[in-house]
């Protein structure tokens, strides 16, 4: 009979590129099961003991080679509800681990966890850019209303249905359906349309995701029904402030609205997935620490992120003295990837194509971090160049075929697979349902 409160906290402390575990326990138990693995971090090799109580991990015991750990008062914690443990960090051990320089430790433990929870596969999803007509006037984004040297562009269901069934043949899994944001009738039953002709041609086999902007709850409703069952919805900042820095305050572009989307995606039953950029005008380490436990507290099941890339033809533009490198961007959007998949270990993570806007290496070396999403552009060639929501947009001019085969070789050079002919669900969501 279990009596007394039971509970275990591990903490994994840092010293000299290695990490040292120590525990503390509290439990009265007399029936227990005892797992013993062994973990190795490094050059430190720790035995850990799990007791289980009625099935579930209720105290982890680690014992074997401790380095010395000095200098560090406040080492994250890891909490275990199960035989696998979970991450709690808070901002500040957040913001620690975005201001240190020690990287490669920081990757190389992200991409343990990935291989742990996620394996080390990554999914294809087919990217359609099907229209850049966009209702928003957002300061960062190419495609803002407001930008008239813009040559606007819708692709014809023909074209669209091509492009799926071309994601189809070639075993992608899945295709994401992306564009400027409409909330029209019109808008609204024309995408419904095509999500019942994409699943008829493809006999229900291709996995959806759409990117289409703030919609009515009735409209995200009749989307699910005909098919859809992913939603990317980025939350870009999650600072309210910031958010009016980068947006119009008007009722265009409220932030409590976008939260609101946010949450009836997931309550209709959506895989739901956010994101932010890295690297903003006004934005502060701080800010970017908040925006990954925003993430991780709405319990979203993929995320997209990436550095903030400036376009010409936009108001954030003439901010672009105080940006920071875009290499320092580059590095910190990595290391958002990194601790997204230490937090929350089994969700899904693209490999923003972004990355390869300033590195051409970009997302193969954000997959060595953690992600494992990646989006081989499907959109026909001809309207590729209209649709840049930041400049120097990598692969504008590869035909489908060659972006695939590119794709392909990169993936493999570092030592992933690909799970071609699988949707490649996010695991944290089919767990939570």
């Amino acid at each position: 009979m279990v009596s007394g409160p039971e509970c275990s906290k591990a903490r994994l402390t840092k010293c000299d590129g290695r990490f040292a575990y120590s525990h503390s326990k509290t439990y009265n138990n007399n029936q227990k099961t005892k797992y013993t693995n062994r973990i190795l971090d490094n050059k430190s090799v720790f035995n850990i003991s799990i007791w289980k109580v009625g099935g579930v991990a209720q105290l982890v015991r680690a014992h074997g080679s401790y380095p010395c750990c000095r200098g560090f008062k406040s080492p994250p914690r890891y909490h275990f509800s199960s035989s696998k443990f979970m991450t709690h960090l808070s901002k500040q051990e957040i913001v620690k681990l975005l201001t240190s320089k020690d990287n490669d430790t920081l990757y190389k433990r992200a991409y343990e966890i990935k291989k742990q929870n996620v394996g080390t596969k990554v999914y294809f999803r087919g990217l359609i850019e099907f229209s850049n007509i966009c209702s928003k006037n957002c300061f960062y984004c190419g495609l803002r209303r407001d930008n008239k040297k813009l040559n606007r562009y819708e692709i014809s269901d023909e074209e669209v249905l091509g492009a799926a069934k071309l994601a189809w043949e070639s075993k992608y899994g899945s295709i994401v359906l992306q564009s400027g944001e409409i909330c029209r009738p019109k808008f609204s039953s024309r995408i419904m349309e095509l999500l019942k002709k994409i699943k008829s041609a493809t006999n229900n086999e291709l996995g959806i995701t759409l990117s289409c902007g703030e919609q009515s709850e009735e409209t995200y409703r009749q989307w699910f029904a005909a098919g859809a069952h992913r939603y990317l919805l980025r939350i870009e900042t999650s600072n309210k402030e910031l958010y009016y820095k980068i947006h119009p305050k008007d009722k265009e572009h409220s932030f409590e609205s976008r939260i609101d989307a946010l949450k009836s995606l997931k309550k209709l039953g959506f895989q739901v997935g956010s994101g932010i950029m890295v690297g903003l005008p006004f934005q502060t380490i701080e800010n970017i620490a908040d925006d990954l436990v925003f993430l991780r507290d709405i319990d979203c099941d993929m995320v997209g992120l990436g550095p903030y890339v400036e376009h010409s033809n936009t108001p954030l533009y003439k901010e672009r003295a105080n940006l920071m490198p875009k290499q320092e961007r580059f590095d910190l959007a990595l290391k958002c990837i990194a601790i997204l998949r230490i937090m929350m270990k089994d969700i899904n993570i693209a490999a923003a194509t972004a990355l390869q806007a300033i590195d051409e290496e970009g997302r193969e070396k954000a997959l060595l971090a953690g992600a494992n999403i990646i989006m081989p552009n499907l959109t026909p060639t001809k309207y590729r160049s209209d649709y840049l929501l930041y400049e120097d947009k990598p692969c504008i001019n590869e035909g489908a075929l060659q972006c695939k085969g590119c794709l392909e070789n990169r993936v493999k050079k570092y030592g992933e697979t690909i799970g071609y002919g699988e949707w490649g669900d996010s695991k944290h969501f089919l767990k939570r349902k």
